[in-house]
């Protein structure tokens, strides 16, 4: 299975970058760097400002479509989260089955304070279904507002992971696409190693499936098992899947319209990102404020 570096949304990264901004600001002295902090600011502010009014109105304008009768193109499905059938996702820190999952590393340090290692998430598909029926969810690209979080301290490490959960209420707002069958180039023999290498990422649930005599180690006939099993799997996946009619999914647009799947209720989240734009705003307004007066500072200085 494979992972990725992702950095979080904008309305996130925003506040820190505003924060960390002023910080620096307030530690230097006045007028050394002023203007190139108050310039950060008034720019974040703005982007952060559009994009969160950007955001609230699509979540708001887009109507709700049902899978069964979905168009192609830009669309807003609600409905249960399900696992794809054969290939079950395991958080990489407890080994619990999940949809998907973002996991945030950080490491004590010395004088007692957490610094960030690393931050990673899955990116397999998962399937929404709203009773009129079922699409795979591709959440490469997509902006993940999880509420659900769990925190795992282990020495001087600590695992912060976000997830989604068979059965959740998931919204989805992206690219609807009825792709129809799945081409039958499907490489049996790539996703059977895909599928090891997901099983060896987990050696305690590996030693625990397929360590046959008990000595803690995977020998060859017991590794030649573990390559049956899951070939047999991937091959049960691939035969569901080509035996459907169509599938349809839902993922990244090819524009830049947005890209959102949570399980939060929409309203909740238009709400949440309206308060985003107020805030970004007030930031852009204030920085506004503060260039003309340090402008007017530095103008009487030089008279």
């Amino acid at each position: 299975m494979l992972t990725r570096l992702r950095r979080d949304i904008a309305h996130v990264t925003l506040p820190t970058l505003q924060f960390f901004t002023v910080a620096i600001m307030l530690k230097a002295a006045p007028g050394k760097g002023w203007g190139l902090g108050i310039g950060v600011l008034a720019a974040s502010g703005l982007a952060g400002w559009l994009r969160s009014l950007g955001t609230a109105r699509a979540i708001s304008d887009t109507p709700t479509s049902r899978i069964a009768s979905a168009a192609q193109g830009y669309v807003e499905l609600t409905g249960r989260g399900r696992p794809v059938d054969g290939t079950p996702l395991l958080s990489p820190v407890n080994g619990l089955p999940v949809l998907w999952y973002r996991v945030e590393t950080e490491r004590r340090q010395s004088d007692g304070k957490w610094r960030h290692v690393s931050t990673y998430e899955s990116d397999a598909s998962f399937l929404l279904d709203d009773g009129s029926g079922v699409c795979a969810v591709d959440p490469e690209g997509a902006d993940m507002m999880v509420s659900r979080k769990e925190t795992y301290t282990q020495g001087d490490t600590r695992h912060t992971q976000w997830c989604l959960i068979n059965q959740d209420r998931i919204y989805v707002l992206g690219e609807f696409a009825t792709l129809g069958s799945v081409a039958p180039d499907f490489d049996i023999g790539r996703q059977t190693r895909d599928l090891l290498d997901h099983w060896k990422s987990d050696r305690k649930r590996l030693l625990e499936r397929f360590d046959l005599d008990g000595d803690g180690e995977i020998d060859l006939r017991e590794w030649e098992l573990a390559r049956s099993q899951a070939r047999r799997e991937v091959t049960k996946l691939r035969d569901e899947v080509l035996s459907a009619p169509e599938a349809h999914v839902v993922r990244k647009p090819a524009s830049k319209s947005l890209f959102l799947v949570s399980d939060l209720d929409p309203h909740r989240l238009a709400t949440r990102y309206r308060w985003w734009s107020m805030y970004h705003i007030a930031v852009f307004l204030a920085s506004a404020a503060g260039a003309a007066a340090w402008f007017n500072n530095v103008g009487g200085l030089a008279r």
